[in-house]
């Protein structure tokens, strides 16, 4: 490969860092961090209760934490997908 051929892929090269393309990554879609963080906020706070359960088993403690945390995320993806259609369908960009 000769040194005077254009790059391939000239839009990853442009990019600076991996910080660079995670934020251009949330900014387009805004809701999976959110999701991610609610994730993370749910397994944290299961984590937190897991020492004052109470009289609940541990499995049954863990299945409502894992349902809790899979709905979070579900949901904050859903949400995603319909602002994306919303964006793209009802409210179109003036061409």
């Amino acid at each position: 490969m000769s040194p005077s051929q254009e790059s391939v892929y000239p839009e990853y090269e442009t990019e600076t860092s991996q910080t660079t393309k995670l934020i251009r990554k949330f900014k387009e879609t805004p809701f999976v961090p959110i999701g991610m963080g609610g994730f993370a906020a749910v397994v944290a706070y299961g984590l937190y209760k897991l020492k004052h359960r109470g009289d609940m088993k541990m499995s049954l403690h863990l299945i409502h934490m894992r349902v809790a945390a899979q709905g979070f995320a579900v949901g904050a993806l859903t949400c995603g997908v319909l602002y994306s259609m919303f964006r793209d369908y009802v409210v179109k960009p003036k061409e």
